[in-house]
């Protein structure tokens, strides 16, 4: 049987999949990597572990379906990580610097005290100056690695997110390149003319002649040499970063199709079309991959704690067993009790973007339960995305008919139900949660010929659940009315952070 293999490289492991002419899901392998913190607040992989959990699942795919004929690879990956090496010898120069990673912060903050460069950057990329991107990334190695600079002046250094390190590995070295998803997430690319900014690389210092050259998101990208368990000769012949392959691989192709990825964090992205929408400042603009290949223009809202939550009442506060029961819990009880958490655990990202903001619980009475709290917890989850998808319709100009639910936490029917009732749309809830390795697939199939057009495919999207709005919108108006309030509380106890675009 011919099938599709998609690699989709995440922050914590790796993970490969097959995929069959319908679609379906044939084998799949997983293994975690090491996560390295040499100081507090960096994040660091070692590259050359990355590409040894993805060759292990390769191997461990193929041994899974020995009669499977691999006709084309896609690659999804996580998104703002650095990676250097050098050409001459293929070894990295450095540990990848992780998107996590804050050691650039204080490079970042001067630059948004230059309000000139500031703005040029937004207008640029679409993004805000943060070291959660790219460009400040390989600007810190090229000033802080001695083996960076000495490969530099011999003109054989490469940089380049994840998926151009895969790339690389996999060609034997034959291919530097990316995609526009990935690079519109360095802070170096210009999101309008589909180039890296000259203005942008003098500013970080970054050499062009480093960086990979930018593709479409499917097309070939190489062909594998072979040696570490596939065969040589597969074409390469999709790409994306990871939030924009889900967005794929959950066929959001039109404007307005949007969806949410509920994992430890959570990622709003919305397909806003082919032109470039006026910009909330709340919200980063950034590319997606349109159904003929080409770009789209994506807005996206960053929620920094969703599962986390969960996860701090499990293990911080002893408050329930397993994320699991966390769905018994909340319906153990008939309403919140009045109790609104605010899960300002790491700052809150989209739309208010106050890193010094601290997580907040209010309205707590004699009568709270941890029931109430683990409820609250849950329900934050659907707040903090209404919160963001009110941005994106406003900032569009795009109703969003329904929202596409995946992630781990997806899985919670009362989450689910309680998203539809807050956002007053259907939340729909595919049976396959692994839509980022689904999207990889997705754009190799369609870069190699292997499916025509996308409704060759549309079949494989089964829906697991559809969840249609039952609260009276009254009631629903009123319980956000009481949510938009507890964050006001929060925002207003830490002054000096960036709440200006609190409701």
């Amino acid at each position: 049987m011919e099938c599709v293999l998609a690699i989709d490289q995440g922050t914590t492991g790796s993970r490969v999949v097959l995929y069959g002419p319908d679609g379906g899901r044939v084998a799949s392998a997983y293994r975690e990597f090491p996560q390295y913190f040499p100081r507090s607040g960096w994040v660091e992989h070692e590259p050359l572990e990355i590409w040894a959990s993805v060759v292990e699942c390769l191997k461990n795919v193929l041994e899974q379906a020995p009669s499977v004929s691999v006709t084309c690879i896609g690659i999804a990956n996580q998104r703002e990580t650095a990676v250097a090496w050098d050409a001459r010898t293929g070894e990295s120069l450095h540990n990848a610097v992780v998107w996590q990673c804050r050691r650039t912060a204080e490079r970042c903050s001067a630059l948004n005290k230059d309000s000139g460069m500031r703005e040029a950057i937004r207008r640029i990329t679409g993004l805000p100056v943060d070291a959660y991107f790219s460009a400040s990334k390989f600007e810190w190695l090229l000033q802080n690695v001695p083996r960076m600079r000495a490969s530099a002046e011999a003109g054989c250094l490469r940089f380049g997110t994840i998926d151009s390190w895969l790339l690389w590995k996999l060609t034997g070295g034959q291919t530097h390149a990316t995609e526009h998803t990935n690079a519109a997430r360095t802070m170096l690319f210009d999101i309008d003319r589909l180039c890296w900014s000259d203005e942008l690389m003098k500013e970080f210092g970054v050499p062009r002649w480093a960086l990979p050259e930018v593709q479409s998101s499917w097309g070939r990208f190489g062909s594998t040499v072979g040696g570490y368990g596939l065969p040589s000769g597969i074409p390469i012949t999709g790409v994306a970063g990871d939030q924009q392959a889900a967005l794929f691989g959950q066929a959001c192709f039109t404007p307005g199709a949007a969806k949410n990825t509920y994992g430890t964090g959570a990622f709003v992205l919305l397909n806003a079309g082919e032109r470039r929408p006026a910009g909330d400042r709340r919200l980063i603009t950034t590319l997606g991959c349109g159904v003929s290949g080409r770009p789209v223009y994506v807005l996206e809202g960053a929620i920094f704690s969703a599962g986390a939550a969960i996860q701090w009442l499990r293990d911080g506060l002893n408050l329930l067993d397993s994320a699991d029961s966390s769905e018994r819990m909340a319906r153990a009880v008939p309403d919140n009790g009045g109790v609104y958490f605010v899960p300002a655990l790491v700052g809150l990202g989209a739309p208010y973007w106050d890193p010094d903001a601290r997580g907040t619980i209010v309205g707590i009475t004699r009568g709270t339960t941890k029931n109430h709290i683990v409820r609250a917890a849950l329900e934050s989850m659907c707040y903090r995305t209404k919160d963001v998808t009110d941005a994106m319709a406003g900032d569009s100009g795009l109703a969003i008919p329904e929202l596409k639910a995946d992630g781990g936490a997806s899985a919670n029917d009362f989450l689910c139900q309680f998203q539809a009732d807050v956002l007053g749309v259907t939340v729909v809830r595919p049976k396959d949660v692994e839509t980022t390795a689904r999207g990889a697939a997705y754009l190799a199939g369609l870069g190699s010929g292997f499916w025509s057009d996308v409704s060759q495919f549309s079949d494989a999207l089964s829906i697991d659940r559809a969840f249609d709005p039952v609260m009276p919108a009254e009631q629903s108006g009123k319980l956000y009315e009481e949510w938009a309030c507890a964050v006001r509380r929060t925002l207003s106890a830490y002054p000096h952070g960036g709440h200006s675009t609190c409701r």
